[in-house]
């Protein structure tokens, strides 16, 4: 190499080193996590790795540009939901020490992939933006951050640091402006792998009112009259439609599979039936609102069903639903289980009873599962007449007959649709349904799974 050829390298070389390079490092260090409020999960640790990069020389007066980009975030998305892309914002906040105090607030995009379940979460850059005032070394130190997923609902994962954290970056800042060499500092790697476990969710249910079974009478068979007005839902006399059969009000005791394990709940309901042609309406009510929405809810998020168990002569479940949530529900506001509705063709004669059977609430792709735990009275018993393909070991939702006459165990008592309440035995304050709503929430939240502290200290 020519001595020309050298004195250009080392001339561009200097040009370099006095041009203020950015530096990146990274350090490791145990977060705490603070799920949701909703979630009633208590709070989960884990560790988190983060590069900053920033100028390694500047001059007083200078404003840089600090990026911020989690290596590893203290999480995975949860084995629940697939997160859709853009739906993610990082911020957080990085300590300025040394020469300079204060604190530099980071903000990254709403950028991110598509997120399958059971899979680390993916954060994008934060930047911030720092103006120098004094000569010296100024440190930039991460800690605190928060994550939020604004689908299906907006919801933040606050994260802190436990422990003394080092600094990440190191700015030589001179008062004249004079090239500084050297200038950052590196916090000790930590390669901490991520852990699966405790995210969930639990149930929203959607809105609906119910009324108190009225029932009219004086139907006519071959032009005589035998039927009368009913009170409390007893019937007798039959006809050619539009009997309405009221049922008794029922505590149901649930064991419920959900997102976030068993639940125990116990929810007051009522089946009521009217005569249609050959067929029974049902129409099955839960009992008055006992919860509010922990947070705002979508529209079409929620839709519940269940099978309602036949018995007495009869057999088998017959299918009924109701609407998903056609309005989004306001935090605060009560949530309502709407009317479950379907069509009971029965396939045998005689007395046939109705109980309120399982109940499955489905939430943006999660299920919810409620078996009820013991043996449940029947809400509601009619005289019935066995139809073609009608229930009888089956399904006996579909269009069909009974003729009778049909008569309850008890009075119904009507009352604006609601939640099931779950807990211990006193029914300690959770509802059932609920579960599926913060479920809902939880998904949207990403709430994460944390690596352990011990595996954070056994690698460093």
């Amino acid at each position: 190499m020519s001595a020309a050829a050298a004195a250009l390298l080392l001339g561009g070389a200097g040009v370099l080193m006095g041009a203020g390079t950015a530096r990146a490092a990274e350090v490791s260090y145990a977060t705490e996590c603070l799920p949701p409020p909703i979630s009633g999960l208590p709070p989960v640790e884990g560790t988190t790795t983060v590069e900053v990069k920033a100028p390694a020389t500047a001059k007083v007066g200078d404003e840089v540009e600090v990026v911020w980009k989690t290596v590893q975030a203290a999480s995975k998305n949860p084995p629940i939901l697939d997160i859709e892309e853009n739906t993610v914002k990082p911020t957080g906040t990085l300590t300025v020490g040394g020469a300079q105090t204060g604190e530099l607030a980071m903000e990254g995009p709403r950028e991110n992939p598509a997120i399958p379940k059971d899979s680390p979460m993916k954060l994008s850059d934060m930047t911030g933006r720092l103006k120098l005032t004094k000569a010296g070394e100024v440190t930039l130190t991460p800690g605190g951050y928060n994550i939020n997923v604004s689908k299906p609902l907006s919801t933040d994962t606050k994260c802190s640091a436990k422990e003394p954290v080092k600094a990440a970056a190191t700015i030589k800042v001179t008062a004249d402006g004079g090239d500084t060499t050297g200038g950052n500092t590196t916090g000790g790697n930590t390669t901490g792998g991520n852990t699966t476990g405790g995210n969930t969710t639990g149930g929203n249910t959607t809105g609906g009112h119910t009324t108190g079974g009225n029932t009219t009478g004086g139907h006519t068979t071959g032009g005589n009259t035998t039927g009368g007005n009913t009170t409390g839902g007893n019937t007798t006399g039959g006809g050619s439609g539009g009997d309405s059969y009221t049922g008794k009000e029922v505590q149901v005791a649930y064991a419920c599979k959900t997102p976030i394990g068993d639940k125990n709940a116990t929810s007051p309901v009522r089946v009521d039936a009217v005569k249609n042609g050959g067929s029974f309406d049902l129409t099955v009510k839960f009992g008055k609102s006992v919860m509010d929405s922990p947070a705002d809810i979508p529209a079409d998020s929620v839709k519940p069903s269940m099978a309602v168990k036949l018995g007495g002569a009869d057999k088998g479940t017959v299918a009924v639903a109701g609407p998903a949530n056609k309005g989004p529900i306001k935090a605060g506001a009560p949530i309502e289980i709407p009317d479950l509705t379907g069509t009971y063709k029965p396939g045998a004669s005689g007395k046939s009873t109705l109980t309120p059977g399982v109940l499955t609430v489905k939430a943006l792709g999660t299920t919810t599962t409620c078996t009820p735990a013991g043996d449940t009275p029947a809400s509601l018993e009619l005289d019935t007449t066995a139809q073609s393909s009608g229930a009888s070991g089956g399904s006996g939702s579909g269009s069909g007959g009974g003729s009778g006459s049909a008569g309850t165990t008890g009075a119904g008592s009507g009352t604006s649709g609601g939640l099931a309440e779950t807990g211990a035995s006193d029914h300690g304050g959770l509802k059932a349904l609920g579960l599926v709503a913060g479920t809902t929430i939880l998904i949207g939240a990403a709430v994460f799974t944390l690596t352990p502290w011990r595996k954070l200290r056994g690698t460093r």
